[in-house]
């Protein structure tokens, strides 16, 4: 009798036992699927915010040009975006992440579809370099040409970049163990794309504007080029800022990896930016705009790693350079670069990039982990392969096909000559 009674409660207890387990494991699935949603969520927040960017680009380029060339800039940015995806979804994101996402949706759409996610989160990055390289050709840039660069940028050179520094090719230049680590104790460091995106871009147009050469009557003596519409250029520049908090927040990637730190570091380095900006230039609406841009480009490399003071001096140490370098690019050099897309994104890129390795250190108040050569070395790479891809892509799409609008077209203004219709087109009735 006693044997049956105690065979009663082993079975009572591995009754429940059982079904403790079974609650473990229902918790510990429900725990793991909720994490992976918030993340799903996190990441598809951030791309649609670097989307909104877009309109930023936009309305920036359309502030900034003549009211003949303001439907071209509206069309080249949304038409670019929709370029990009095409190419970087078949050429660009498997060469830089080794993932195909057109292949079977069973192997791609685990985990909420949280890989179509990511993709569209780097989309936004990599789009951006054909909205960086408009803004520096506008006004006599032939709208397919410039497209067929873009995409050739957006499926190869990008995503290259992109593969070395965040990809699967990263290990020599990012990894730990690698072989910049190794040399200089430290890999290179990146977190938000000073240089990877914004450096790239800026790099990239320089020989675009170079070999495009100035608009018609930049340079004359009485010319009358001047921006078109401050509240749009401001709009475009609001816009930018705004959605900057996604590109640098949700680059975090994980939605247990946000960081405080990276959206105090952005506002700072805007702020510091945008004053800088404002008392170099003498309160100029224009440079005020742009410089809060300059120093949102200028944090993102370290926007992880600095200090907020070391935010607030990169930011403003990137403003002094966009207002400096700008008009001695546009009036010295007499380099017509129409939304001074160098300086902003080719040069505070670069500087984000290298400054990364000094405010990021921990005698200057950062969290350490960073190398200076490091950061130098790759910063100046990205620059200068970009500066000579550029060259060959433009050089030669300039020797077969063209790359500006005829002379009467320019004219004439590209609303017209490209889209056959005006930015405002009651004002003609």
């Amino acid at each position: 009798m006693l044997n049956v009674k105690k065979g009663y409660i082993i079975a009572a207890l591995t009754f429940f036992m059982s079904l403790s387990t079974s609650a473990q494991d229902a918790t510990s699935e429900a725990n793991n699927a909720l994490a992976e949603s918030s993340d799903a969520l996190f990441i598809l927040l951030g791309a649609i915010m670097i989307l909104s960017m877009h309109a930023g680009f936009a309305f920036l380029e359309v502030g900034s040009v003549r009211k003949k060339n303001q439907v071209n800039a509206l069309n080249k940015i949304l038409c670019e975006w929709c370029f990009s995806t095409i190419a970087y979804l078949f050429i660009g994101y498997p060469l830089a992440r080794g993932l195909n996402l057109v292949g079977s949706i069973s192997e791609v759409n685990a985990a909420n579809g949280i890989e179509y996610i990511r993709f569209f989160l780097f989309l936004g990055f990599a789009a951006c370099i054909p909205a960086i390289i408009s803004g520096g050709v506008a006004e006599r840039a032939k709208f397919w040409t410039n497209s067929i660069a873009g995409i050739i940028f957006v499926a190869v050179i990008y995503p290259l970049i992109e593969g070395v520094t965040w990809g699967k090719f990263s290990d020599t230049l990012a990894s730990s163990d690698g072989w910049l680590a190794t040399q200089f104790g430290a890999p290179f460091h990146d977190f938000a794309g000073s240089a990877v995106v914004h450096g790239t871009g800026g790099w990239l147009a320089l020989p675009a504007i170079m070999l495009l050469g100035a608009r018609l009557k930049r340079y004359d003596k009485n010319s009358s080029i001047k921006v078109s519409s401050i509240p749009f250029l401001a709009l475009g520049s609001w816009i930018l800022i705004v959605g900057w908090f996604g590109f640098n927040v949700m680059s975090a990637g994980a939605i247990k990896d946000i960081q405080g730190l990276v959206a105090i570091n952005s506002l700072l380095a805007m702020v510091g930016g945008t004053l800088t900006a404002m008392f170099i230039s003498r309160n100029d609406a224009g440079f005020v705009h742009n410089g809060a841009l300059a120093g949102l480009v200028a944090v993102c490399a370290g926007s992880d790693l600095y200090h907020p003071l070391g935010a607030l001096a990169v930011g403003a140490i990137a403003g002094a350079i966009f207002v400096i370098l700008f008009d001695i690019e546009t009036n010295k050099w007499k380099i017509d670069d129409v939304l001074g897309v160098w300086p902003l994104h080719g040069v505070c890129g670069l500087w984000g990039g290298i400054a990364a390795g000094i405010f990021g250190l921990e005698s200057l108040g950062g969290l350490g982990g960073v190398s200076f050569m490091s950061q130098l070395l790759v910063s100046v790479a990205i620059a200068l392969v970009s500066f000579i891809a550029s060259f060959i892509v433009y050089g030669l799409l300039k020797k077969t096909v063209g790359i500006r609008l005829s002379e009467q077209e320019e004219r004439i203004g590209a609303d017209l000559s490209v889209h056959h219709i005006e930015a405002n087109p009651e004002e003609a009735l």
